[in-house]
């Protein structure tokens, strides 16, 4: 797979997931951590604008190195958030049970398309 449809791949999930941030914030709020120490409104803002500009960086050959690496990063600084999912659906229908497990073994590969993409991305010159 070439590296610009892996980029797109990875960027328009992104974007998406952005825009959902600060369009419906509720559920991004919800499944933030307690344990962590911030405001969870704020949290779930900043991982949005991460998204979109990871995802939107993705997509521009200038910026897509940089970006692809942000996005590895993105991916494993959300992990806390995918397994509190867990802990929190405890009580809810079998099927978001699964989902919610789904995601985790799905970080693996997003990282390794992320990674792929740093790689084979050329570094631009300033």
């Amino acid at each position: 797979m070439s590296i610009e449809r892996l980029s797109r791949i990875l960027a328009y999930p992104l974007i998406v997931m952005g825009v959902l941030h600060f369009v419906a914030p509720k559920p991004f709020d919800a499944i933030i951590p307690d344990e962590i120490p911030a405001d969870k409104r704020t949290l779930t803002y900043a991982s949005g604008a991460a998204e979109l500009t990871i995802g939107a960086g993705l997509l521009v050959p200038r910026t897509r190195r940089w970006s692809a690496a942000a996005a590895a990063a993105l991916f494993v600084a959300v992990f806390p958030a995918n397994v509190n999912t867990i802990r929190l659906w405890q009580n809810k229908p079998a099927w978001l049970k699964s989902l919610a497990w789904a995601r985790l073994p799905l970080q693996i590969p997003m990282v390794v398309a992320a990674i792929k993409v740093y790689r084979g991305s050329a570094p631009q010159e300033q």
